[in-house]
């Protein structure tokens, strides 16, 4: 206990990464907390994790963990921890709020949590459905741009052969046409000179 003078005075910050993302491939992750205490005793303060899922709330390690496979808390340096998760898998992907408390101290401002980490460990995406459909989607587009090209040549080909056609055709009646017109004027000549 404390003396009846003395002012329990000890405040402690605490401050965590809003946001950690995890590959699907990633198997263990290190959430990370710093803290800072003053006006606190020299003894080392317990040090808490906590997950909020969305509709419960979980004690991990208060200050002993839990699950201690799945959990591990580190002391990276005099205010640096670390919580270790092991075996991730989606299910884990909550809110981690790390907590620091003195235990002999009577200040309100002696036990404080952060704000919390949001862990979210992506799926594995089904690239082989999505690759094996973009194929089959390019293969009809394909097909279709061939049919549609081979249309248009086989199109511009008749086309033209009709052109050439029509051309013969006309250049054949011009002759005709100037043929007959200039045979009644042979006859009429030949006529001519029988009557005379």
């Amino acid at each position: 206990l404390f003396s009846t003078g003395a002012a329990d005075t000890c405040q402690v910050t605490v401050t965590q990464p809003r946001f950690q993302e995890a590959d699907y491939s990633t198997h263990t992750v290190f959430l990370t907390c710093a803290f800072s205490a003053s006006g606190c005793s020299s003894s080392s303060p317990n040090i808490l994790w906590f997950r909020f899922l969305a509709n419960e709330h979980e004690d991990l390690c208060t200050p002993g963990c839990t699950d201690h496979q799945k959990y591990k808390v580190h002391l990276l340096s005099e205010n640096n921890i670390s919580l270790q998760i092991n075996d991730l898998t989606v299910d884990d992907n909550a809110v981690y709020i790390c907590g620091i408390a003195f235990s002999n101290s009577g200040s309100p401002r002696s036990k404080q949590t952060g704000d919390g980490t949001v862990l979210t460990k992506t799926e594995k995406k089904n690239s082989s459905g999505k690759l094996i459909f973009m194929i089959i989607v390019s293969s009809l587009l394909f097909l279709y741009s061939t049919t549609v090209f081979t249309f248009f040549v086989v199109y511009k080909k008749i086309s033209s052969g009709r052109k050439i056609f029509q051309a013969i055709a006309q250049e054949l009646q011009k002759q005709r046409y100037a043929e007959h017109c200039q045979q009644p004027d042979d006859l009429e000549d030949d006529t001519v000179y029988q009557n005379r």
